[in-house]
């Protein structure tokens, strides 16, 4: 992460999080005793198993080891591309892979033509934002199952302002309201065709949310609380903007729920004295990297302490209702949301997943009071204000324990000064370091297989557990250090995600194969392409599937490979197995992804291209900038620099994507 001393580049997500202050007050508790050399098969498998697992897991053991029905052979059809780096992106053969829409390209019908070189805030907030990353698909019309007309939505996550030119570099109010503009989301409306996907212009959907001037509104139990109430806003209640929306999810009713993730990173100030000074100093709030609060006071916490609090929370809005007013839903917590994905319990409750980006952080799950009602859109428009917030605690047995976060229950009283159910939520990682929660290495995407009702982790890496003065190794988190990052698989008992037990076992651990130094842990046909590092957002297809997009493999560093698209299977004698079918530029990570209901097409977002560690590139030898970038992709014009874009996937046969 770049510190104060260079204002102009800002960090990427995967190194914002590496950078900023790891969580002071965690122990080494619960696993560690389990050292990094027992992986947890050995765990379970070897002498540690006798008299450890309970009764519970043993009834689970079926669920873990259950095979697929085609666990002779892979269920990916395709043939995996090479790793490697180069300018541009790669799809695995008999696919097509085609840029959709790029910073700058219209979104409203009155955008002016893209001008990198002179971009006003005006023109940013009618054209698609930058930096793309979470992309929801709403079919067309709502509640169908459209597979080749919908709506995308697409958070824009954060700038870099060195890739993007003198408009957005500098202290002027100018530049900062040109950033402000490319933060938030954008929604298009995408159709299908004879030439295949395009945008839909001049759509009634279309909709640009930004940072600048999007007004919000605050629901649920921290809502008017005196902790979040400003100058401004002497409600409580109401907010403009939302930032660094990182992943999401979207809810069975037909909204989207899009992450603010690092949100100190826009905070600065002196906290000396300052009534937060607990609460910001856990976020790592007061050291911004952005130079918003030159401008605008809210950013400020010595003028405004509160401001801070609005942000941190899951966003809620209607993208077939252009006129809709976001939401932050404060009842499912304030941490680094990276997304938020759900599933419909069997008893009717909605279970959303949630990971906390930062070292030492947690695993979360919301489960709604009350029960979706598929036949009423409007029933669940306030379902997500009311439910119960759980943290996981993992215990090397293979079990994990979902703890609530109440208010008057266990340490969440006054005496640890708390005095209501919205300062549990509004500092949500204390609450949740009380409850003796696993520090995690960085979790990130948390996606539910509604088919097999398993949970997938990801947990992007941790260079620094086991460091002095930080916790070592848990059974969750097996290496000290882990620059790779690994997947953790849960079960819950009977395909109950409300239930407070399940089952997990660990999927792959990521790394180079036969490193000794990586302790990786692949199927052992995993082929010298199929491995990678850092698993950031996932995606399950209609058919069970598990994709992985990664943030962190990099020209010279522990992958020396660009970051991409891989597909691992996750049952049968297959399992853990790893193919690559999509590769980004140098410089990018890839985010997304999303498929179309039928499997007919899916929609990824290629972030920062040019950006992230090209100093180590071989052809270049040097650090990229807007005026001389490591790629020009995805136009390869001198006058364009490198645009942040969504691809779309699609088979030229007109199968499903994948085979």
């Amino acid at each position: 992460m770049p510190r104060n001393d260079a204002p102009s580049r800002t960090p990427l997500s995967y190194e914002a999080s590496e950078d900023i202050p790891s969580n002071p007050h965690v122990e080494g508790s619960l696993g560690d005793v389990i050292n990094t050399r027992f992986g947890r098969r050995e765990v379970i498998g070897g002498a540690l198993a006798v008299g450890a697992m309970s009764a519970l897991v043993t009834s689970y053991a079926g669920v873990l080891a259950r095979p697929a029905a085609a666990a002779a052979g892979s269920r990916f059809g395709f043939r995996e591309i090479e790793a490697g780096v180069d300018e541009t992106h790669h799809v695995a053969e008999g696919h097509d892979a085609n840029v959709l829409i790029r910073w700058g390209d219209p979104v409203l019908a009155d955008a002016p033509p893209f001008d990198p070189e002179n971009q006003t805030p005006q023109a940013q907030e009618k054209q698609f934002g930058y930096n793309n990353d979470y992309i929801g698909y709403f079919p067309l019309p709502a509640g169908s199952r459209n597979g080749g007309h919908g709506l995308l939505v697409v958070n824009h996550e954060f700038t870099n302002r060195e890739l993007m030119g003198p408009a957005f570099l500098g202290d002027s109010r100018r530049a900062v309201d040109n950033n402000m503009a490319a933060h938030g989301a954008s929604v298009i409306e995408v159709r299908a065709g004879t030439g295949g996907w395009r945008v839909v212009e001049r759509s009634a959907y279309a909709r640009r949310i930004s940072a600048l001037s999007t007004k919000m509104r605050l629901s649920g139990p921290a809502a008017g609380h005196p902790r979040l109430r400003t100058r401004a806003d002497p409600t409580g209640t109401r907010v403009i903007g939302t930032m660094n929306n990182c992943a999401g999810g979207m809810t069975p009713w037909g909204t989207v729920l899009i992450a603010e993730e690092n949100f100190h990173g826009y905070f600065t100030g002196d906290l000396e004295g300052n009534p937060e000074r607990r609460n910001h100093e856990r976020y790592g709030v007061g050291d911004g990297y952005y130079n918003w609060a030159r401008h605008y006071d809210r950013f400020d916490v010595s003028k405004e302490p509160n401001e801070a609090n609005r942000f941190g929370w899951m966003v809620e809005f209607d993208p077939y209702d252009a006129r809709s007013t976001p939401v932050k839903r404060t009842a499912m917590g304030r941490f680094k949301h990276e997304g938020a994905e759900t599933i419909v319990n069997a008893d009717g409750r909605l279970v959303c997943y949630m990971g906390d980006d930062q070292r030492f952080d947690y695993l979360y799950k919301f489960v709604s009071d009350g029960r979706v009602d598929p036949n009423n859109r409007a029933a669940n428009a306030d379902l997500l204000d009311n439910g119960t917030l759980f943290v996981a605690r993992f215990e090397p047995d293979g079990t994990l324990t979902w703890m609530p976060l109440v208010f008057g229950s266990g340490p969440l009283t006054p005496a640890n000064d708390f005095h209501s159910p919205a300062d549990v939520l509004i500092e949500t990682r204390r609450a949740a370091d009380l409850l003796g929660a696993t520090p995690m290495d960085r979790p990130e995407d948390v996606q539910p297989d509604p088919l097999s009702s398993k949970v997938y982790v990801m947990l992007t890496n941790n260079s620094k557990r086991g460091d002095p003065g930080q916790p070592g190794v848990n059974a969750a988190n097996p290496r000290a250090p882990n620059p790779h990052g690994h997947i953790i698989e849960m079960v819950p008992p009977d395909g109950n995600h409300a239930a407070l037990t399940f089952a997990w076992d660990i999927l792959v651990k990521c790394g180079k194969p036969g490193d000794p130094e990586a302790e990786a842990m692949w199927h052992p046909k995993t082929s010298e392409h199929g491995w990678f590092t850092h698993p950031d957002n996932a995606a399950v297809d209609g058919r069970g599937r598990l994709w992985i997009a990664t943030d962190g493999n990099r020209p010279g560093s522990h992958s020396d490979r660009c970051d991409g698209l891989w597909a691992v299977e996750t049952a049968g004698g297959m399992r853990g197995l790893s193919k690559h079918f999509f590769r980004a530029p140098v410089g990018s990570e890839l985010c997304g992804p999303q498929f179309t209901p039928d499997d007919g097409a899916l929609f990824v977002a290629v972030q920062h291209p040019a950006d992230a560690g090209v100093e180590n590139w071989e052809p270049f030898g040097r650090n990229s900038t807007f005026e001389d970038p490591a790629t020009r992709w995805p136009d390869f014009r001198e006058d364009m620099p490198p645009r942040p874009s969504v691809v779309v996937i699609t088979r030229r046969d007109g199968g499903r994507v994948g085979g």
